[in-house]
């Protein structure tokens, strides 16, 4: 019984509650050293550095294909329902079914179908035309470490692409954490931009101490 209670005393000094707050353990020093790595990351780079890539563009097409086959199909049944529906009064006393009431050539069923349907192809478009924008192609870190380059896809063109400074970005998670996509904020551009978690990171530790950052973006 004394062995075990030596043994455990002996393990108690080498590791106690009272040890941490040494000079070589102490929390103050444990995120100091971890700061300090942080600090220690050089951002200034020589040349331009692609730091994320996903090259999807067949996804794209096809997507974007699809939505316009869709607006077509939405649009031409809008206007098949605005010139064909005709004003056809309803006996009342001889339908028995409720559908059989339905006059959709009156005005108030002509034209919510019509609204309706048309607004259903202008919806499809402008979703798939938002994502196309908005999904992230290359992010290329600028000679110096200060800028930063968006490469989107388009709907119809190659690719769209604006450069900015890096405090003007501000990531919604970091990439560790990030399952599907990885949001980014971009000063005085609406909506957020999607990194896709499937695309290829060049060069993690860059991305993660340049663009995976969440910064306060002041109003414009």
């Amino acid at each position: 019984m004394l062995k075990w209670y030596n043994l455990y005393k002996n393990s108690f000094k080498s590791w106690s509650f009272f040890n941490t707050f040494n000079k070589y353990s102490s929390p103050r020093n444990y995120f100091q050293r971890n700061f300090s790595q942080v600090l220690d990351v050089n951002t200034n780079v020589p040349k331009d550095v692609i730091l994320y890539k996903h090259d999807n563009s067949r996804y794209f097409k096809i997507m974007n294909l699809a939505g316009f086959v869709q607006f077509g199909f939405w649009t031409y049944l809008s206007i098949t329902a605005y010139t064909t529906l005709k004003d056809a009064p309803v006996d009342h006393s001889k339908a028995t079914r409720w559908w059989e009431k339905l006059n959709l050539g009156d005005n108030k069923y002509r034209n919510g179908i019509t609204f309706c349907t048309g607004l259903i192809g202008w919806g499809v478009l402008a979703l798939t035309w938002m994502y196309t924008l908005r999904s992230v192609k290359y992010i290329i870190l600028r000679q110096g470490g200060q800028l930063l380059t968006i490469v989107t896809y388009t709907p119809i063109t190659a690719n769209r692409m604006f450069t900015l400074n890096l405090k003007n970005v501000s990531a919604l998670d970091t990439r560790a954490s990030a399952k599907n996509h990885l949001a980014l904020k971009v000063k005085g551009h609406s909506f957020y931009y999607l990194i896709d978690m499937k695309g290829e990171f060049k060069n993690t530790t860059l991305f993660d101490h340049t663009v995976a950052v969440k910064r306060k973006l002041n109003a414009l």
